[in-house]
């Protein structure tokens, strides 16, 4: 009997864990007022060297996600990115939806990105961004299976959709928190028209920047349902 009710318990356990909705991580839990601003690399270089020059004027160190298809296309701007000495990660070889995926589709896109960006810039990439953020429990598992953090944001410029650098700069700032992450896009002008402002006024209200792996606790470390991420197991 004792066996029977062990299995049966075995069973709903793995049940409610195949149920439960996995979420990466959104943002991060931090007495500190640190934020990190990310990037995603899928289309055009043309602000690669504004940007750089920006973050070096401001010493800041960014994470950038590239896709693999802009690496091959750019390689020479992700090595002077990595040169720079920002954080490289991984948003996916071809921009493909990965709940369109199997796990082992997925995972495979995971790994050919990595192996690109490795060869480029001889970093082991530690973080993965979805394509436009879409996700399921096989995404998040994938890029875990690989040594990998699922990495969302808390802040969303939405730059793609040329917004005004004035927009750019409420949406931000407006949703800018303690141990948020920022999203941008390379190769928008608007961006770097806005992000002087965006930058200072977070200066003036004591914000320092880090990177995305520089923000996340060390050690053991939870994402609770909303994507916050919090130190401990949970």
């Amino acid at each position: 009997l004792a066996v029977i009710v062990a299995v049966l318990a075995l069973t709903a356990a793995k049940a409610v864990n195949a149920n439960t909705r996995r979420v990466p991580a959104y943002r991060v839990e931090t007495a500190e007022k640190q934020v990190a601003v990310t990037f995603n690399a899928a289309w055009g270089d043309e602000t690669t060297d504004a940007v750089l020059a920006l973050l070096d004027d401001y010493d800041i160190k960014a994470t950038f996600f590239f896709v693999g298809t802009f690496a091959e296309k750019y390689p020479e701007s992700v090595k002077k990115i990595a040169n720079a000495g920002h954080e490289i990660a991984n948003h996916s070889m071809r921009h493909t939806d990965p709940t369109k995926q199997t796990y082992a589709e997925i995972a495979a896109d995971i790994s050919e990105c990595n192996d690109l960006l490795f060869s480029l810039t001889g970093a082991k990439p530690a973080l993965y961004r979805a394509p436009a953020g879409a996700y399921d429990n096989n995404t998040i598992e994938a890029a875990e299976s690989l040594g990998m953090t699922a990495i969302q944001w808390s802040a969303d410029s939405v730059d793609w959709k040329n917004p005004s650098p004035e927009k750019i700069k409420e949406r931000i700032l407006s949703k800018t928190e303690a141990g948020g992450i920022l999203l941008f896009h390379l190769g928008k002008e608007n961006t770097v028209q806005a992000l002087p402002e965006i930058i200072e006024t977070l200066q003036n209200e004591c914000y320092t920047f880090v990177t995305v792996s520089a923000l996340l606790p060390e050690g053991e470390r939870a994402v609770d349902r909303n994507g916050v991420v919090r130190a401990g197991d949970g």
